[in-house]
């Protein structure tokens, strides 16, 4: 059988395709990537470290020992007999020194060379003299106090105190008990005695009233302390505030001296009081009228 002839177009499409096919494979080849996978990381090598350790032999059980130890020390003396072992030096310490020693000596640097160390020179103390201890003394027994030395010292005591009390008695009758009254005084008892004695004063000055202090015109105030007894007596005339003038001072003394005497104390006012010190302010007016505040 013949071939059938091949039309151009066809070739033409046969390439379209090769062309279209050669750049989708490329682009297809282009956008992928390939990761290669990490190495794995080399595991650490362990090392192995022996020790070789010479198996201890067993401790002998030492019945008597002639040392006490923390530790045995079986075999470490060199000599016979008891002699007691000594701390064993630091051999690291120790072979350093030597190795620093050999060095020195390599280079010619002179190897210091210890100092011998100072010697302690002591002296004995004198022997301390001994002190004799101190005698004592023999305590002498006191006497037992007898019955009549007792009694003797009791009554003097009892002397002693009779004495002081009639001290104080003395002392209490020649200082009498004072109460100082005046117009303030608001107690009842000494508040009514007052009035009744100023009502009596004024009674008596306004009908003796000084004829001097008449004919000068003389007129002031001043300030009367008089002390009276338990009785009415007067025990005590005082001016202490002068008026300025003697003749109405004088008047105002003379007043009270002409009233005296006064009522006797009630008995509730005797109880407690011997003196009545009674302070009034006293004035002479301008129409001869004696009147006190």
């Amino acid at each position: 059988m013949s071939a059938l002839p091949r039309h151009p177009e066809d070739n033409t499409r046969l390439v379209t395709m090769l062309v279209i096919a050669a750049l989708v494979h490329g682009v297809v080849l282009l956008g992928l990537g390939f990761d290669l996978p990490a190495p794995p990381e080399p595991r650490s090598q362990r090392s192995l470290d022996v020790i070789l350790v010479h198996p201890r032999k067993p401790k002998e059980k030492v019945e008597k020992a002639d040392f006490l130890s923390n530790e045995s020390q079986a075999g470490a003396a060199q000599k016979k007999g008891r002699e007691r072992p000594r701390s064993v030096p630091n051999q690291p310490a120790l072979e350093k020194s030597q190795r620093a020693t050999v060095e020195r000596q390599r280079s010619g640097t002179p190897v210091p060379q210890q100092q011998p160390a100072p010697k302690v020179v002591t002296r004995e103390k004198p022997a301390r003299q001994q002190q004799k201890p101190a005698r004592r003394k023999p305590v002498k027994a006191r006497p037992k106090p007898d019955i009549s030395q007792l009694l003797a010292s009791t009554r003097q005591e009892i002397a002693r105190l009779t004495a002081e009390l009639d001290r104080s008695s003395r002392y209490a009758s020649q200082h009498p008990r004072r109460k100082a009254i005046n117009a303030s005084t608001q107690e009842y008892r000494y508040a009514a005695y007052l009035e009744a004695w100023r009502k009596k004063v004024e009674r008596v000055g306004n009908l003796n009233y000084p004829d001097a202090a008449k004919r000068k015109k003389l007129y002031g105030d001043l300030l009367l302390r008089v002390s009276v007894r338990a009785d009415g007596s007067v025990a005590e005339i005082k001016v202490l505030r002068s008026s300025g003038h003697k003749i109405l001072d004088d008047a105002a003394v003379r007043i009270v001296r002409l009233a005296a005497p006064f009522a006797p104390f009630p008995e509730e006012i005797r109880k407690e009081t011997d003196i009545l010190d009674i302070t009034r302010t006293w004035q002479f007016l301008s129409g001869n009228r004696l009147f006190s505040k």
